[in-house]
């Protein structure tokens, strides 16, 4: 049988066939614009995901045998606010996950209402990126709008919707709202009060993997499908990602290497660390994740490459820089060119070369780059090592899985063995799993990882370099304090 993921992504969406044995017949991605209509402002308009997934589907599938295909879900982008009013219209463009406007709002809540409070109600403290801020900010600054809201959902449960007909979500994505209670894994009635919306405004709360409908009759036909096609939840971009890395089950890891970067670590028991500097979100497996996210990751080397150096050439520079001087360079490079989320949560702070002198060359600048997101990654894992999580090794998935060397420093800085999966697809191969699962071509998320995902490579860490890192980690990380103030006066 064939299955469709679809990867909801803020430039595009991608889709993704596969079969139940994990062979990729056909890739397709379709963009879409983004608009910025004030400065700090991220939003996009929903017609245009569901327009141009249809556009995709009748392009992906054109080819296939389309009596095979059973299944249908989705991996998307996260904390983006979809607002429709009694009609199923749209009510105003979606406000995404990077939108910056909702610091007020974030500083009430997390201030007035309170971190413990947010902590113990959602299992999680007010991000500016999280979905219960810009409700917040629909309230007080588009009165009008709120008044008509009938329906709240996140940006992949809006395909979800058209496609099936079923006002759903799952709970990984919904995790990220803060207006889920995570542990108990239902809507909490406490935060709905404090945004001034009611449980029948949100969708219905699903496992990622479970059905949730079969395609709408009219979409079927349109798209020469069968109407038993099974519409499954689907998870937010990470969850799914870290299925389709084999990310499930207990104790596993996954590490991001894409515009954003993160640490996935997944657990079947409940968890939250004391600053609340990690996510603590539902899994699309069932079960628990702690989950890290940096705003600028692979961004970061695209900004210096691109911007600075002024060249596409990544691979090339890279060859440049003496591997001898793994651990010994005298630049440090802090990533925050939007801010920070974990484990600073600080809007305000910036990117930073340190260590500058008169012999600096452009090859320690791009290895500080590289160095910098790798550090701050430690940064993250050093939050879950406080909770009692050790790692032995870890997937890594993203643009930045490309580069040998940057894997080289993740596999050194942490002191973790780092697997390249055979195939990485992220979210779409995600979600075609969780349709499997579904469709009942696989009993779990587990069951269905095992049989697909497999391992191309593993960088095993160097102890000498290991050592020669950790020094200098121990010296990376006095930087962001040191800094801090000074970032919260230049940043006004």
């Amino acid at each position: 049988m064939l299955y469709v993921g679809i990867d909801l992504g803020t430039s595009a969406v991608k889709l993704l066939l596969m079969d139940e044995k994990g062979k990729i017949h056909n890739i397709v991605s379709k963009e879409y614009p983004l608009y910025f209509p004030h400065p700090g402002w991220s939003e996009q308009e929903p017609k245009d995901w569901y327009e141009k997934s249809m556009e995709g589907l009748k392009e992906l599938i054109s080819g296939a045998d389309k009596s095979q295909i059973a299944g249908i879900s989705f991996g998307g982008q996260m904390h983006g606010l979809v607002i429709l009013d009694e009609n199923d219209e749209v009510i105003r463009p979606a406000i995404l996950w990077n939108d910056g406007r909702t610091t007020k709002e974030v500083e009430y809540l997390n201030g007035t209402i309170g971190k413990e409070r947010l902590s113990e109600y959602t299992a999680n403290i007010a991000f500016a990126g999280f979905t219960a801020p810009k409700i917040l900010w629909v309230r007080e600054n588009e009165p009008e709008n709120f008044k008509r809201i009938c329906k709240i959902m996140l940006p992949k449960d809006y395909l979800a919707y058209r496609l099936s007909g079923t006002f759903c979500t799952d709970l990984s994505d919904a995790s990220g709202m803060l207006l889920l209670d995570v542990k108990n894994r239902k809507w909490s009635q406490e935060m709905c009060e404090i945004c001034g919306i009611t449980t029948d405004q949100l969708p219905a709360l699903y496992e990622s993997y479970e059905k949730v409908g079969t395609l709408r009759p009219e979409l079927a036909a349109e798209l020469g499908l069968g109407e038993n096609v099974v519409i499954a939840a689907g998870a937010g971009d990470n969850a799914a990602a870290a299925v389709g890395t084999g990310t499930v089950g207990d104790g596993k890891c996954n590490i991001s290497l894409g515009t954003s970067g993160t640490i996935f670590i997944s657990s079947r028991t409940f968890g939250v660390d004391r600053n609340n500097a990690l996510h603590s979100f539902d899994h699309a497996d069932g079960s628990y994740h702690l989950m890290g996210c940096m705003l600028s990751a692979a961004s970061c080397n695209r900004w210096w490459m691109e911007e600075i150096v002024g060249t596409g050439d990544y691979s090339a520079e890279q060859k440049k820089i003496d591997v001898s001087k793994l651990g010994s360079n005298h630049v440090f490079f802090l990533p925050y060119l939007m801010g920070e989320r974990s484990p600073w949560n600080d809007p305000d702070a910036r990117a930073t070369f340190t260590g500058i002198t008169m012999d600096t060359t452009r090859e320690d600048m791009t290895q500080a780059v590289l160095e910098g997101v790798a550090f701050a990654t430690r940064d993250m894992y050093e939050v879950a090592k406080s909770i009692g999580i050790h790692l032995d090794r870890t997937m890594i998935c993203g643009g930045g899985v490309k580069s040998p060397l940057w894997r080289k420093m993740i596999a050194n800085i942490l002191n973790i063995k780092v697997d390249v999966p055979e195939c990485e697809q992220g979210p779409g191969m995600g979600g075609a799993m969780l349709a499997m699962v579904a469709a009942g071509e696989y009993e779990n998320v587990e069951a269905a990882a095992a049989a697909i995902v497999s391992v191309r490579e593993t960088e095993e860490p160097d102890p000498a370099l290991v050592e020669k890192y950790e020094a200098r980690y121990q010296q990376f990380k006095t930087l962001y304090p040191a800094l801090k103030d000074a970032f919260a006066v230049i940043s006004k």
